[in-house]
């Protein structure tokens, strides 16, 4: 009998992809895997049919939450797949990786990096995330070797940025996985991948000749180097989202390593005060983004705390300066003034508290300040606006 490969294909592949939705999560990860392990020639012309079927596994909903290990290997899948059927520009897209499915692969693989799933077994989202940060790494340097038009620049930085919040998180394993995939990344040079942001800044940072030295496992060496990225505008937000949870954290010794690595960074910015604002900015923007996520929020108040009981902010102590240099008449007393209303709506409350009670104070000292027939009106606001 003949065998009639095209039928069979037909056949075969969307019965792999119907099992992918299978109630159980075993059946998944075997049917993810069979997919990736497909030779080039089942794959051509059903490429794109494959990559959807693989995404959806890779998204999470209230029924299958907790199938991590269903999500991690098809991550793994998707990215064995990229490397089969390899990459040109123009297509076709279903048959090669090129520039009308590379986007949504990255999207897929990027979308895994913020899976921080948690169940009995603890950090189960933490396989998945290890699973992407291979997958990108992979994908990029296909990409760069091959078809370097398609990394464009968003995707890069997203790719480091992410990357980046990794190598600051709390897990040693995965913490050191994320640093070599971002140094990987930054070195490789066979050629360099386009795009990388602060290239020239990063090289600095992460000598090519001492990355092989440094034992990303250990906290007390880890932190002090990952720390320095806050200095860079693209990598802060990322970087300080990972920190605070670590520096919010239980386990003592990364706990310990990464505070102390943030006071050292606090420290060298307190005489920079448009990088001390643009920190403050960003800290904000992270408590922000995160009000309803207790895994990042309550690390991140306790951050917060440890960072105002060490005087991080020496703008908290301004205040009390500029309410006894209101004495001065002219444009001093102007300029001073114009300071105060501003932190009345600075954007943290604990400095808007801070002022009111000095100008309230001040106010009753120099009572020239404010006209008579508004005092009660201005003492009132002060003493009785939640600030």
């Amino acid at each position: 009998m003949p065998f009639k490969g095209d039928t069979v294909i037909a056949e075969l592949i969307p019965q792999y992809l119907a099992e992918l939705q299978s109630p159980e999560e075993m059946t998944r990860c075997g049917f993810s895997s069979a997919l990736g392990a497909l030779p080039n020639f089942l794959l051509r012309g059903h490429l794109q049919q494959v990559l959807t079927g693989l995404r959806t596994v890779t998204c999470t909903s209230p029924k299958d939450v907790s199938f991590a290990e269903a999500r991690r290997d098809s991550l793994k899948a998707i990215s064995r797949i990229c490397q089969t059927v390899g990459v040109k520009a123009e297509g076709p897209a279903d048959e090669v990786m090129c520039k009308e499915n590379i986007s949504e692969v990255y999207s897929a693989l990027l979308g895994c990096m913020s899976d921080y799933t948690t169940d009995s077994r603890g950090d189960v989202g933490a396989w998945v995330r290890e699973a992407a940060m291979t997958s990108l790494m992979d994908l990029t340097l296909l990409l760069a070797q091959r078809e370097p038009v398609l990394i464009e620049a968003h995707i890069c930085e997203r790719v480091m940025c992410c990357i980046a919040q990794q190598a600051s998180e709390k897990i040693d394993r995965f913490r050191a996985h994320a640093a070599r995939i971002f140094l990987t990344l930054l070195h490789f040079d066979s050629p360099p991948i386009p795009h990388v942001p602060h290239r020239r800044e990063l090289e600095s940072l992460f000598p090519r000749s001492d990355a092989a030295s440094v034992n990303w496992n250990a906290p007390s060496q880890a932190f002090p180097l990952i720390t320095q990225l806050l200095g860079l505008p693209t990598y802060r937000y990322h970087v300080l989202l990972g920190l605070a949870v670590s520096v919010g954290g239980l386990t003592e010794s990364t706990v310990r390593h990464s505070t102390q690595s943030l006071f050292e960074y606090m420290k060298g910015i307190q005489k920079d005060a448009q990088l001390l604002e643009s920190f403050s900015e960003t800290l904000l923007k992270v408590f922000e983004d995160n009000l309803l996520n207790d895994r990042v929020s309550i690390s991140l108040l306790k951050m917060l705390d440890q960072l105002l009981a060490n005087g991080c902010f020496d703008i908290f102590t301004s205040e009390e300066k500029l309410c006894g240099m209101v004495q001065f008449n002219g444009d001093v007393r102007k300029k001073v003034l114009l300071q105060l209303f501003l932190l009345l709506g600075h954007p943290f409350p604990v400095i808007r508290k801070t002022t009111a009670s000095q100008v309230y104070e001040m106010v009753l000292t120099y009572s020239d300040l404010v006209d008579a027939d508004v005092l009660d009106e201005v003492m009132s606001v002060l003493s009785d606006t939640a600030w």
